[in-house]
């Protein structure tokens, strides 16, 4: 899953989903809306290479080779790295490629999985010795998906962040027992703005916050996937009406619960389903077969 000698490592940097969301109103003072989210890794995660140099520099691509749509100093990777760096108050150089399989924009964490591997990365090849409560420290800065992906132990086993409870404010990390089953992705040729699904969330009127059937979905098996739930699920289809009805669409055709991860626009339904019948349903979406991890 990795290599690594004394100056190189390459690592996967897994996506998410939110297999369960729960969202309360805004925080007057921080404007920042406290979750409850039952998260879980994915076998789909981008490909983060990491090599100490003289000087710094940095490469973030598509499998292809080809480039992505924003600023390398804005991708979390490498604000990942300035953070550190400017944390431990030194120069820690090194040679950056990011390869993106998780597609961005889609809710699924591809960035901040990213951002969590190269402080992860950069603490054991400069032997820093930086503590999980450190790095999540760093993590906060970044972003509140950030917290979830930060998990040493998983790190050292080179294995994906266990699932965890995530509150507050994303910074309160109750890691929970791994599942194992294949799930789909349905990828529209679309992305959903984080902050304007947020901004639809309060002008809907959001009702009680669920965090303790979050709770209890995840102390439960997954054998019921119509009980998982997304409090911004109507938040994203508001933003973007295609989303719903893509959502219409596939939930209709497939007589399967079909559910939105995170702020959009992925979906994912448990289990396998036949692609060409979702593609059939939904032209022009990207099915992607992988499994909890």
């Amino acid at each position: 899953m990795g290599r690594q000698n004394h100056g190189a490592m390459t690592r996967k940097a897994h996506a998410k989903v939110n297999l369960a969301l729960a969202v309360d109103r805004a925080d007057p003072t921080t404007g920042l809306h406290p979750i409850c989210s039952w998260m879980h890794a994915i076998d789909l995660g981008d490909t983060v290479t990491l090599e100490r140099s003289e000087e710094s520099a940095y490469r973030i691509c598509l499998p292809d080779g080809g480039g992505l749509g924003w600023a390398v100093e804005d991708d979390l990777a490498v604000r990942a790295h300035l953070a550190i760096e400017e944390s431990i108050g030194r120069r820690l150089p090194i040679e950056l490629t990011v390869v993106k399989h998780t597609p961005s924009g889609g809710g699924l964490g591809g960035g901040s999985s990213d951002a969590a591997s190269v402080l992860m990365m950069v603490n054991e090849l400069y032997e820093l010795n930086l503590g999980e409560m450190e790095l999540r420290e760093l993590a906060g800065s970044l972003g509140s998906d950030v917290h979830f992906f930060v998990d040493p132990v998983s790190f050292r086993e080179e294995r994906a962040p266990r699932a965890a409870i995530v509150s507050g404010f994303g910074d309160a990390v109750e890691r929970r027992a791994r599942a194992s089953m294949p799930i789909t992705l349905i990828v529209p040729p679309f992305g959903c703005s984080t902050t304007a699904v947020y901004d639809a969330f309060d002008r809907l009127s959001p009702g009680v916050f669920a965090a303790p059937a979050v709770e209890r979905l995840a102390a439960e098996d997954l054998d019921d996937a119509s009980a998982l739930f997304n409090d911004l699920a109507v938040a994203a289809v508001a933003v973007e009406p295609r989303l719903g009805e893509i959502h219409r669409a596939l939930t209709d055709g497939l007589g399967r619960a079909v559910h939105v991860s995170g702020s959009g626009s992925t979906l994912f339904v448990l289990g396998r389903v036949d692609g060409d019948e979702v593609m059939r349903l939904a032209p022009g979406i990207r099915v992607i077969e992988t499994a909890l991890v």
